[in-house]
C-alpha cells in the first residue's frame, strides 16, 4: 500500500517525504544514542567524555540524518527522478558536517588545555608555553581544514575536477608565481609557526616592546596584541618579534629584580638606611624573601646615589613593591635625618671696600 501511494507521486513530492521522514528518524536515531551515551559517560568518574559529546553534539546530529537520507534513498519506494542530484547535495552536506566535526574537535581540545593548564597559578611558564603553542596551532588547523574542504567540495564537480587536473599539471610555475606574489604573507606564516615552535613570547608575558610595557594578550597568524599597562591595545605585527629585538621579562621565569634609587647628602647614615630597607621588605607581602640589598652605586659633587634592590614573584608586584620601598625610605629620611637630603654648598666671603 505504501509503495502504490509514493508511486502515484510526483518525483519533488516523493523527495519531501524522503526528507521528512529521514529528519524524524535521525533526530529520534540520535536522541537515543545521544542518551546513551550520556548515561554511559555519567558512569565514568572523568568529565572528560561529557564535555566531549556536548562539543560533537550538533555536527554528529546532522551526519545522522545524512546518513539516514542516504539509506532511504537507496530503497525502491523513495527512487525520484533526480537521485544524482539528491547524492550529490548529500556528499557536500557530509563534506561541510564533518569539517565541522573537525573544527569541535579542535575547540574541545583547547577546553581541556585551558582547564588542565591554568595559566592563573604563580608559576605559569608551563602553562603559559602550552597556551601560546595551542592557540597558535589551533588557528593553523582550522585553516587546513577550512581549505581542505572547500577543495574537497569542489572536486566534486566533473568541470572543477578537470580544471584541477590542468592546473596540477602546471603546479611549478604556478607556485613560483604565487609565492612571489605572496612572499609577505608566506613569511608571516612562518613566523606564526616559528613563534609557536621556538616561543620567544607566550601568551601572559611582560615585554617592553615599543618602548611600551605591557602583557601578551593574544597571539595569531599575523599579529599580536600586547595589553599595556594603561590598558590601551598595542597591536604589532608577528614579525616584529622575529625581525627586531624586544624585552621579556618572563622569558624563563616570572620572578624579577626591582630597583630603587635615592640621592642623599654625603653625612647620610647608610646603614641605618639598610637597615630600614630590610625591616620595610620583611613586613612587606610584595617581597618573595630572596633578594634585599643596598650599596652606594654613584657619588657627585652635591650628593651620593643609593641603590636599594629588592625581588619579587612578578613584575606587577616589583612595581608595586618599588614604589612602596620608595615613598617609605623617602619618609624615613625626612623624619630622621632631614640634614641628609640634597643640599647645595657654597661658601660667602665679605669683600672689603676701601674708602
Amino acid at each position: 500500500m505504501i509503495n502504490d501511494f509514493l508511486a502515484s507521486l510526483e518525483g519533488w513530492e516523493r523527495l519531501a517525504i524522503l526528507l521528512g521522514a529521514a529528519v524524524i528518524v535521525g533526530l529520534a536515531g540520535h536522541i537515543l544514542l545521544y542518551r546513551l551515551l550520556l548515561s554511559l559517560t555519567k558512569k565514568t568518574k572523568i568529565s572528560l567524555d561529557n564535555s566531549l559529546i556536548r562539543f560533537c553534539y550538533r555536527p554528529l546530529q546532522w551526519m545522522v540524518i545524512l546518513i539516514v537520507v542516504r539509506l532511504l534513498s537507496k530503497l525502491t519506494m523513495f527512487q525520484t527522478e533526480v537521485p544524482d542530484f539528491v547524492s550529490h547535495v548529500n556528499s557536500l552536506m557530509f563534506i561541510a558536517l564533518v569539517s565541522w566535526l573537525l573544527i569541535r574537535l579542535v575547540y574541545f581540545l583547547e577546553s581541556f588545555i585551558l582547564i588542565r593548564f591554568d595559566v592563573d597559578v604563580a608559576d605559569n611558564l608551563r602553562a603559559r608555553k602550552i597556551h601560546t603553542q595551542f592557540r597558535v596551532l589551533k588557528r593553523i588547523v582550522i585553516a587546513i581544514v577550512i581549505i581542505l574542504a572547500f577543495g574537497s567540495c569542489l572536486m566534486t564537480f566533473d568541470k572543477v575536477k578537470q580544471l584541477g587536473t590542468t592546473i596540477l599539471a602546471s603546479a611549478g610555475i604556478i607556485g613560483i608565481v604565487v609565492g612571489m606574489a605572496a612572499q609577505r604573507t608566506i613569511s608571516t606564516f612562518i613566523a606564526g609557526l616559528q613563534i609557536a615552535i621556538t616561543q620567544p613570547i607566550r601568551v601572559d608575558d611582560v615585554v617592553i616592546v615599543e618602548n611600551e610595557w605591557g602583557r601578551i594578550e593574544e597571539i595569531t597568524l599575523t599579529y599580536v596584541v600586547v595589553r599595556i599597562w594603561d590598558l590601551r591595545r598595542l597591536v604589532v605585527p608577528i614579525t616584529y618579534f622575529i625581525e627586531k629585538p624586544f624585552q621579556n621579562w618572563t622569558r624563563v621565569t616570572a620572578d624579577i629584580l626591582g630597583t630603587v634609587f635615592l640621592y642623599v647628602d654625603y653625612t647620610v647614615p647608610i646603614q641605618s638606611i639598610r637597615t630600614e630597607l630590610q625591616r620595610l621588605l620583611k613586613e612587606s607581602k610584595l617581597w618573595d624573601g630572596k633578594v634585599c640589598g643596598l650599596v652606594v652605586t654613584n657619588t657627585t659633587e652635591r650628593s651620593v646615589e643609593l641603590r636599594a634592590l629588592m625581588s619579587a614573584a612578578n613584575a606587577s608586584a616589583a612595581w608595586d613593591l618599588r614604589c612602596h620601598v620608595r615613598e617609605k625610605l623617602i619618609e624615613f629620611v625626612q623624619k630622621n635625618y632631614p640634614e641628609a637630603l640634597p643640599k647645595l654648598r657654597a661658601e660667602l666671603y665679605e669683600q672689603k671696600v676701601d674708602k
